[in-house]
Order: structure tokens, then C-alpha cells, then sequence
């Protein structure tokens, strides 16, 4: 059985797939790809929109392709096949909690990974330097975090 981490963000398009990349990477790195699989959401997404040109480049450099993915607006049905949400702000946990409240056990904010309290910045429009600098922050935080994904999914059951 194969557990889901969903991760989400606005629009489905820059932190949450570049997420959603590096988590399969990790998993598959660990040997662990047919237990754990992630997906990604956003809470305001253009359902169909491709990921944005830097969230593609800067996900090449690392050898994950995101030219296939297509942004999707988060459903209930989402967040039920979810073992655990990982959402980048404190307004998407926000967000959620208010309109999803029956699942505001599975959610976690991206930072909690490294034992804090702050909000993954959007480089949605920035330059590829204010993407490169996000994906590495994304990266840190599910190389230094990964074991505390599956930790939480481990308590939800």
C-alpha cells in the first residue's frame, strides 16, 4: 500500500510541483517509491495550466521533469486520499482549515519540516535565480525533512 503526500500551494504551477518532484526523487533515491508517492494542488489553480518555464528549468538541473504536469485546484476528494498535506503558507493551512475543516489533522506547513514557522515564498513572475534559490529551499527542507513525512503518516494511521 502506497501512501500520498500532497503538497500544495496557490496555483499549482511553481512550489508545489517542484515539491511534489523532488519528494518522488526522494523516495525513489530510498527505495521507498512504491510506499510513498507525492501529488500536488493549489488552492487558486488554473486547472490544465502547465508549470511556469522556471519551475521546469529549475527542476531540469536537477534531472526531474515537469514539462508534463498540469495544475489542479485541490477537492475533498484530494485531501481524503491524502495521508498527509504539506502546504507552503500559513494562509494556505488557513485556507483549508476553514473551507475542509474534517481534515485539518493531515495538514503541515512545508517549514514545520525543519522545525519552524514560516511561509515558502512565491517566485511565481520572479526571475530563474528566484526560482533556483526556492527549488533549493525546497530540496533542504524534504532531504532534512523526509523522515519526518513519513513519521506523520505513521501518527495518522
Amino acid at each position: 500500500m502506497s501512501h500520498l503526500v500532497l503538497f500544495v500551494c496557490t496555483g499549482n504551477v511553481c512550489r508545489s510541483p517542484m515539491a511534489e518532484a523532488l519528494f518522488n526523487a526522494q523516495a525513489q533515491q530510498s527505495g521507498e517509491s512504491h510506499q510513498y508517492i507525492a501529488q500536488s494542488a493549489g488552492t487558486w489553480a488554473l486547472d490544465n495550466q502547465p508549470a511556469s518555464t522556471f519551475a521546469i528549468t529549475s527542476m531540469g538541473k536537477r534531472h526531474l521533469d515537469l514539462s508534463c504536469h498540469r495544475g489542479r485546484t485541490i477537492t475533498r476528494a484530494m485531501l481524503e486520499a491524502a495521508a498527509v498535506v504539506i502546504v507552503m503558507t500559513k494562509n494556505h493551512a488557513e485556507a483549508l482549515r476553514s473551507e475542509f475543516p474534517a481534515y485539518r489533522k493531515k495538514l503541515h506547513l512545508m517549514s514545520e519540516l525543519q522545525s519552524a514557522t514560516f511561509d515558502i515564498g512565491d517566485p511565481y513572475g520572479g526571475t530563474l535565480e528566484e526560482y533556483e534559490s526556492c527549488a533549493q529551499h525546497l530540496e533542504k527542507l524534504i532531504e532534512v525533512g523526509y523522515s519526518k513525512i513519513k513519521a506523520w503518516i505513521s501518527n495518522s494511521n
